[in-house]
């Protein structure tokens, strides 16, 4: 059944007439010398694009002759360097596939780029581009914005990196009225083939430009720009200046290459160090980890500033020293018996320490409390330290446990410029006597200093006749009877304080043996 075409109205053959006309007077504004300054440019930019090309080409090889005298050091930047070739290739290959196309859609089947017959065109380019359904316009600005972005990420240069993001910008001008228009409508909309091809050999221009700036930046990183050297030396670097007994030592030798006659500078903190052999001194006034970090700066063959980062960390330890007497390792049941724990090229922060027969409790870098529980028995502490990632034993240490010694029972007083006497047995004069409102023991021998609770005494007084007068307090405090009979007292008189009883830190009630001997002064 044959279709029936619907009759043209009046009013669209009137703009069906006014398009050909527009397009007809389009078509005489291009003027033939526009069209050959299209021509004339686009021939330049084909010089350019090929110099490029042979540049670029010439950084191919050199990968490959590198890569294969070095796979090892090279492949890295060989396979950066084929990438960006591969996604080069494909974005250049599509601008020429277009350029193709518009050139046969504008001269025929015959039709070639570098002889185009029908330049003033304004619908192949159209057509190509713009066609709906089929128009790779879409397409080829898709692939722009996508190398863009991957090419753009492999640029150091921050200068060389807006150059080529200008240039494969896909954004439309901001001071030009576009109509609504998306790039490629902008672009290609009603362009003579001329243009649209010189446009497109601009593209592969930016292309060429883009790809050989990544390139000279990869072979930087292979020696194409090696630093010159004339002095080879050979080093020695211990992973650490201080090996325990059965740890490891480990050192990486190497072979170092300098130029003597381009020092590089060395920044610690921000700060150039001033030695021209790149010897770093520091007074360490303090214990613990550190990290020495900064970073080298110094002119390659090429005169471009190189830099590179270092780290290096270090541990700084306390001087130190062992003494052990035999006779000597005692510590005290019940009682906070300090210690202090040290492995020479260690430091404290890398010890493990551990205790048998008691507890043992960390109080400070270095520093523990050790707290027997038996008398009698003993206590073993073992030393190990985390070297090389592994613990390893230092030692261990045995210690006999003992009762506190029992105390000595004093008497307190000031002793007048602001500090406290204790007074053991002997004259003493009546007024401190009465000043003095309690008794007072401790394990006082020059070495400890071990205070003790007097819960409880007996003052043993004479009268005229020779009886002894017994009094008993039962705490610390001398009682109210006590201190009248101290007051009672005439010069030369004697008492006795007998029967102490103390508790010390170990919690054991003890009485002491003897009788502190006072005579009144």
């Amino acid at each position: 059944m044959p279709v029936k075409k619907r009759p043209v109205s009046p009013r669209q053959k009137m703009i069906n007439l006014m398009y050909v006309v527009l397009m007809a007077m389009l078509a005489l504004n291009v003027s033939s010398d526009v069209l050959n300054g299209f021509s004339l440019v686009d021939k330049s930019l084909q010089t350019t694009t090929r110099n490029a090309s042979q540049t670029n080409l010439a950084i191919y090889e050199d990968f490959e002759e590198q890569y294969q005298a070095n796979p090892k050091k090279v492949k890295e930047w060989y396979d950066k360097a084929q990438t960006v070739r591969k996604m080069s290739d494909t974005l250049f290959n599509l601008a020429e596939e277009l350029k193709e196309l518009i050139v046969r859609q504008s001269d025929g089947r015959d039709g070639r780029v570098d002889s185009i017959v029908n330049r003033e065109d304004l619908e192949a380019a159209t057509s190509v581009m713009l066609a709906p359904g089929t128009g790779r316009g879409r397409e080829l600005y898709e692939s722009i914005n996508s190398y863009r972005e991957r090419i753009v990420a492999m640029v150091t240069d921050s200068a060389q990196r807006r150059i080529i993001s200008s240039n494969l910008s896909t954004e439309l001008p901001s001071n030009i009225r576009t109509l609504g228009k998306n790039w490629q409508e902008y672009m290609f909309e009603s362009m003579p083939t001329a243009a649209a091809v010189t446009l497109l050999t601009k593209l592969q221009s930016d292309v060429r430009y883009a790809e050989g700036e990544v390139l000279h930046g990869l072979a930087a990183n292979i020696g194409v720009k090696d630093v010159r050297v004339n002095e080879l030396n050979a080093y020695v670097i211990p992973s650490s200046q201080t090996v325990v007994q059965g740890g490891k030592f480990t050192a990486q030798i190497l072979m170092a290459a300098v130029d003597t006659t381009n020092r590089p500078t060395i920044y610690i903190g921000g700060q150039a160090i001033k030695s021209d052999r790149g010897i770093y001194e520091t007074v360490c006034s303090r214990t613990g980890d550190f990290t020495l970090k900064g970073y080298i700066e110094m002119l390659n063959a090429q005169g471009e500033q190189v830099r590179r980062d270092f780290e290096q960390k270090y541990t700084v330890v306390a001087p130190s020293a062992t003494v052990s007497a035999d006779l000597m390792n005692v510590l005290y049941a019940g009682y906070d018996n300090p210690m202090s724990v040290s492995v020479p090229g260690v430091s404290a922060s890398q010890l493990q320490v551990s205790m048998t027969g008691g507890s043992l409790t960390p109080h400070g870098e270095g520093k523990y409390i050790a707290k027997p529980t038996q008398v009698g028995g003993e206590a073993v502490i073992t030393v190990a330290a985390r070297t090389e990632g592994r613990v390893q034993e230092m030692g261990k240490f045995t210690f006999r446990v003992r009762k506190l010694p029992d105390p000595t029972a004093y008497i307190a007083y000031d002793d007048g410029q602001g500090g406290q006497n204790r007074f053991k047995g002997g004259k003493l004069a009546k007024r401190v006597l009465l000043d003095a409102g309690s008794l007072g023991a401790a394990v006082d021998d020059g070495l400890l200093n071990i205070p003790f609770r007097v819960v409880g005494f007996e003052t043993l007084f004479y009268d005229n006749m020779g009886n002894a007068i017994p009094e008993v307090s039962q705490g610390a405090d001398f009682t109210q009877r006590q201190k009248n009979m101290f007051r009672n007292l005439s010069r030369g008189k004697r008492f006795f304080i007998t029967r102490i009883r103390a508790i010390g830190p170990d919690g054991v009630e003890r009485t002491l043996d003897g009788a502190m001997d006072i005579t009144v002064n």
